[in-house]
């Protein structure tokens, strides 16, 4: 049996921080090939595996997609970072951690391996309340409230939305006054990629999720792309395949909870 869903109500002590939350169950494997999309988000995952064995993880942002068999007897929460919170968690920007799966305890902050030791021993779907102590005593006095929401006005400006096109970079900068190279810094440190980076994963993304629900024509202009070619390029470069095959294939998304590989 499988349960993998995220919580319709984030608690409100954890909204500065936590963009959402997921809580999963598998108790077998799961049949056939899984994706891991793109992805341009820092996640914290805390995990327990076959044995008991148990692992609180720091997943990087993934640039590009990634398949794999599914695992089964395992149980974890995921907590999917918002803009700004990686370094203040982890003690590291989000760049650092491109591509990478590493553990609490070996990261070099200490708020890091402090929550680690809080939460280690926690069962993971009945982890979220004790989180939402920790986390606030921990990290209240971690955050630059105008970095982080210049930062936040960023990624939102950026994200697709189906009622309006991702803005430009350019532009962006622009409406938050900052230059371009200021702005690719708060991505570096608060996201992971860069603002042009974080665009293309979101548009993938959204192309994905939608795919067979409209003509890709249609998907292409609602997701901000030039034209259809544009959207097929940008997505076969990040998936690995174009957008049609990977529609017939059906692949399901995959978590970190099964794919991660224990260090």
């Amino acid at each position: 049996m499988t349960i993998a869903k995220p919580l319709q109500s984030l608690p409100e002590a954890l909204r500065p921080w936590i963009a959402e939350v997921r809580t999963m169950s598998f108790t077998e494997p799961p049949e056939g090939t899984f994706v891991h999309l793109p992805d341009a988000v820092t996640k914290v995952v805390l995990r327990v595996g076959g044995g008991g064995r148990r692992d609180v993880l720091a997943v990087g942002p993934r640039v590009r997609a990634t398949y794999h068999e599914g695992k089964g007897d395992i149980a974890c929460v995921e907590l999917r970072l918002a803009p700004g919170t990686a370094r203040p968690l982890l003690g590291v920007p989000a760049d650092g951690l491109v591509g990478q799966v590493v553990p609490l305890d070996r990261l070099p902050g200490g708020v890091a391996r402090r929550f680690a030791r809080e939460v280690r021993w926690l069962d993971p779907v009945e982890a979220l309340p004790r989180m939402a102590e920790v986390l606030p005593e921990l990290l209240s006095q971690q955050l630059d409230p105008a970095r982080t929401s210049l930062l936040r006005a960023g990624v939102e400006a950026l994200s697709v939305r189906m009622d309006r096109a991702p803005a430009q970079v350019r532009d962006v900068a622009r409406e938050l006054a900052v230059s371009e190279r200021q702005l690719r810094n708060l991505f570096a440190d608060g996201v992971g990629v860069s603002p042009k980076h974080y665009a293309r994963i979101d548009r993938v993304r959204a192309v994905a999720a939608r795919a067979g629900s409209a003509g890709w024509s249609e998907l292409a202009a609602a997701a901000g792309y030039f034209d259809q070619s544009h959207m097929t390029t940008d997505f076969r470069t990040l998936m690995g395949v174009p957008p049609r095959s990977y529609s017939t294939g059906r692949l399901p998304a995959l978590s970190p909870c099964q794919a991660t590989r224990r260090p």
